[in-house]
């Protein structure tokens, strides 16, 4: 049986299928590219054509005429070894997210003014459903060991990014994220949903995280929302550091500043009114 889509098509009677349809079966082209980009992360940055197309389930045959066509655009790459990589034409076509590039380009300002206080990380991220991606860090050169890197997904209730998010996300994505067991990182605690609906309630309050974390050492997340011109929370900005170094009371002020100045220059009607 052949591997490739449209001899698979080959086998459906030609009366079933109108003029100009796509087949029944299978997926879209479009689809199984993305699915080809899909395969590769943080721990899959070089993958041969038999991982991608183990790690895709698409075929090998399609998988080789698929990834060609990447190439050609620029969405891969491949090295003298025959490994391919993500190509930079998506780094170009991802510049131009207004929740990415342009929120960075505004961010950033601030993000320095808050590095240059903390020496450690200072962090954005956007809320994804219902999760946080981490789309800008500014990390000094002796600041701690981080978990998430920039572009990976963050949970949104175990981390002050997230917390920082949840709070001020739309009441439908609060109680879908409430209604499953959570658990902290990473111990694995259940939280209860009654404290998690306490902790967001002070948080809209305060309108700042204070978010620890235990392992190897204490690290500390101070995080805070970002508003756009309909005062919507588009994205939060934090710090984290570890609690040898906190000084929470001082760092909220300072991450609440930040997130209501770039909050101003975006528009927020809440912030220009402060």
């Amino acid at each position: 049986m052949s591997d490739d889509a449209t001899s698979t098509a080959a086998t459906v009677p030609t009366a079933t299928r109108p003029r100009g349809k796509r087949p029944p079966q299978g997926e879209p082209v479009v689809d199984r590219a993305l699915a080809l980009l899909a395969t590769f992360d943080a721990t899959r940055r070089r993958l041969s054509l038999r991982e991608l197309s183990r790690l895709s389930g698409i075929p090998t045959s399609t998988t080789l005429r698929l990834a060609g066509r990447l190439l050609e655009w620029g969405a891969l790459e491949r090295d003298e070894a025959g490994y391919y990589t993500i190509g930079l034409r998506l780094l170009e076509i991802a510049s131009l997210a207004p929740r990415g590039h342009g929120l960075r380009q505004t961010a950033l300002p601030f993000m320095s003014d808050l590095g240059a206080v903390t020496r450690q990380h200072v962090q954005l991220a956007v809320r994804e459903g219902l999760q946080a991606t981490l789309v800008e860090r500014l990390s000094a050169h002796s600041a701690v060991k981080v978990h998430y890197r920039v572009g990976g997904k963050m949970p949104l209730h175990a981390t002050g990014m997230g917390l920082a998010l949840l709070a001020f996300a739309p009441l439908d994505v609060q109680e879908e994220i409430l209604s499953r067991p959570l658990h902290s990182e990473p111990d694995k605690r259940l939280i209860p949903a009654a404290a998690m609906r306490r902790t967001l309630a002070e948080l809209r309050r305060e309108r700042v995280a204070i978010f620890r974390r235990t392992e190897l050492e204490t690290l500390v997340a101070v995080a805070a929302p970002i508003f756009n011109e309909t005062d919507e929370a588009v994205a939060a900005i934090g710090v984290l550091l570890p609690e040898r170094e906190a000084q929470p009371r001082r760092l909220s002020y300072a991450v609440r500043t930040a997130a209501q100045g770039i909050s101003r220059a975006l528009g927020a009607p809440s912030a220009t009114m402060s």
